[in-house]
C-alpha cells in the first residue's frame, strides 16, 4: 500500500471503469483518498473498481453514471458524489473517444462524439469541481491529454482526437491562470501511446509502450498537498518519444 499521502481527499476520475482511468482512480485509492468510479455504460466494471478501491485501502469508494457532455448529467454527477463521499478535492478529467481511422473516413457523429467527450467533457467538469473547490480554497484538477499536442503533431489518422486534446492542452493553462489565487492547482498528463490502446505505431521507445501504471504515477504527483505550486504544466509520457515528422 502507498503512504496515506491524499488522506481526507475525495476523487472524482471520470472514465475509470476500466484502462488508465481505473489506474488512476486505484493509485487515489492505495493514497487514501475516497474515490468516485466514474463510467457512462460500464456498470459492471465500475462496481468491481469500486471494490478493488476499498480493498487497496479507500476509506469510501462508490460508482456513479453519468454523460459527461451534458451539462444536467455533469450536475447529477457531482451532486451524488457530493451528498455520498463530500466536496470533490481531486478531478481527473480522463473521458475521451477516438477514432484511428484517417480523417476523411470519419462521419460527422463520430468527429462530434471524439471533440465533446474530450474537450467539452473537460471544461464542463472542471467548471462544476471547482465551485467547491474555490469554497475550501483547495483543489487538484488534471487533465489527460496526448503528448503530441505540445508540438502540434498529429496524423492523418485519429485526426480529431489531436484537435480535441489541443484543445484540452489550452484549457489546462488558461484554467490554470484562472485559478492562481483560489488554492487550486490545473495540470495536464500526456501519454503518447498506452497499451489499452487499439493500434500502435510501429517502435515503441524504450521498447514498450506506456502501462497504465505510469499515467497514474504522474497524475498523483500532481495530486498531492506538496504539489500546490505547479499549475499550467504539462507532464507527456512518452518514454522520450520525438519524431521528426509524422
Amino acid at each position: 500500500m502507498l503512504s496515506p499521502q491524499l488522506d481526507g481527499r475525495v476523487a472524482l476520475v471520470t472514465g475509470s471503469a476500466h484502462g488508465v482511468g481505473r489506474a488512476i482512480a486505484l493509485r487515489a485509492a492505495a493514497s487514501g483518498a475516497a474515490v468516485a468510479v466514474h463510467y457512462h455504460t460500464s456498470d459492471d466494471a465500475a462496481r468491481e473498481a469500486a471494490a478493488e478501491a476499498r480493498e487497496l485501502g479507500a476509506p469510501a469508494a462508490t460508482t456513479v453514471q453519468g454523460d459527461v457532455t451534458d451539462p444536467d448529467s455533469v450536475d447529477a454527477m457531482f451532486d451524488a458524489v457530493e451528498a455520498e463521499l463530500g466536496t470533490v478535492d481531486l478531478l481527473v478529467n480522463n473521458v475521451g473517444d477516438f477514432a484511428p481511422v484517417h480523417w476523411e473516413e470519419i462521419d460527422f457523429g463520430t468527429w462530434k462524439r471524439i471533440i465533446e467527450t474530450n474537450f467539452y467533457g473537460t471544461v464542463l467538469c472542471s467548471k462544476r469541481a471547482l465551485a467547491g473547490m474555490r469554497d475550501q480554497s483547495w483543489g487538484r484538477i488534471v487533465n489527460i491529454g496526448y503528448a503530441g499536442s505540445e508540438k502540434a503533431l498529429v496524423y492523418p489518422k485519429n485526426f480529431p482526437y489531436f484537435v480535441a486534446k489541443t484543445g484540452v492542452l489550452m484549457f489546462t493553462r488558461m484554467l490554470a491562470a484562472d485559478t492562481q489565487d483560489d488554492g487550486v492547482t490545473v495540470n495536464a498528463v500526456s501519454p503518447y501511446v498506452v497499451d489499452t490502446s487499439d493500434e500502435f505505431p510501429e517502435d515503441a521507445p524504450r521498447g514498450r509502450w506506456a502501462s497504465v501504471e505510469d499515467i497514474a504515477h504522474a497524475v498523483a504527483f500532481f495530486c498531492h498537498e506538496d504539489s500546490g505550486y505547479i499549475s499550467g504544466e504539462n507532464v507527456e509520457i512518452d518514454g522520450g518519444w520525438l519524431p521528426e515528422t509524422l
